[in-house]
């Protein structure tokens, strides 16, 4: 009950971005290759559905081992697993009757899913975080699985679709974990001032009230991206005072440094946003 109470939002938001990342890739997928997506019956695209949530389930057992403490893990994963789970029957609710959603069979589904996305990609070896010809190894099995069971092995633009959709759903988990862990460091942060009984003072001091320093953190550059209408913006900014420090060399290669970041991140965001469009309350696609 514990674990629940403390995962309970990042696992509802991890539940709703694996199901809405693998139903709007399917249809990335089929619009795609049309010649190929007609030939499709319920089952393989069923298929392909829940190959989507085996890499993703494979993606975000390896992203916990940075955010969740080790011993939570293993009860974290079945959690979630019971979540996706809970949310794939209430998404199918309002599209089947009651007759056709048998819930066990649902369960039985994921758990299969789960259980085969170690079986199938835990022989890949790689920090999912970095890049890495390991990791790329392991977009392109997930492609050549896909593609085989559209029935369509060897299709470059299915396959580059695929390792599109696997590539950009990273940063998208990432961020969620991100989030959750500063929503939870902030209340924390928001309880120990509440409890803490002060001084009235009209100036802020660096010192607290056990004598320790405490630490500031101040932003010097940051990257942002945005969504307006069918347009993604992309900016960068700095701190005035870092900028006036810097060299006029210095500032000429942070800004040439700085442009290219800004245009990755804006790209792989516009692909995060894309995925999200259909679904306006999920989280994923934030910068």
């Amino acid at each position: 009950m514990k674990l629940t109470e403390t995962y309970g939002p990042i696992l509802k938001d991890l539940a709703d971005t694996m199901l809405g990342v693998a139903r709007e890739s399917v249809a990335l997928m089929k619009r795609t290759d049309q010649k190929h997506s007609l030939k499709l019956n319920r089952t393989q695209e069923w298929e392909v559905y829940l190959e989507f949530l085996r890499v993703q389930f494979n993606l975000i057992d390896r992203l916990s081992a940075f955010h969740i403490p080790i011993q939570d893990q293993p009860e974290f994963m079945n959690s979630l697993e019971d979540s996706v789970s809970a949310q794939l029957r209430t998404n199918l609710a309002p599209t089947m009757s009651a007759a056709e959603i048998d819930d066990m069979e649902v369960i039985l589904a994921i758990g299969k899913t789960v259980s085969e996305s170690r079986q199938i990609y835990e022989r890949h070896k790689f920090v999912v975080t970095e890049e890495s010809k390991e990791r790329d190894a392991f977009f392109q099995a997930f492609a050549v699985r896909v593609t085989g069971k559209m029935e369509a092995s060897g299709s470059k633009e299915l396959t580059s679709a695929a390792l599109l959709c696997v590539s950009s759903v990273v940063p998208a988990l990432s961020k969620l974990f991100e989030d959750a862990a500063a929503s939870s460091s902030q209340s924390k942060s928001t309880e120990s001032v509440e409890a803490e009984v002060r001084k009235p003072s009209d100036s802020s001091s660096a010192i607290s009230q056990d004598g320790s320093e405490r630490t500031q953190t101040i932003k010097l550059v940051r990257v942002m991206s945005k969504v307006s209408g069918e347009e993604i913006d992309s900016w960068w900014g700095i701190h005035p005072q870092f900028q006036r420090d810097l060299q006029p060399q210095e500032a000429k290669e942070l800004t040439q440094h700085m442009n290219r970041v800004t245009r990755i991140i804006g790209e792989r965001f516009a692909v995060v946003a894309s995925l999200a469009q259909s679904s306006g309350d999920q989280p994923v696609g934030h910068a």
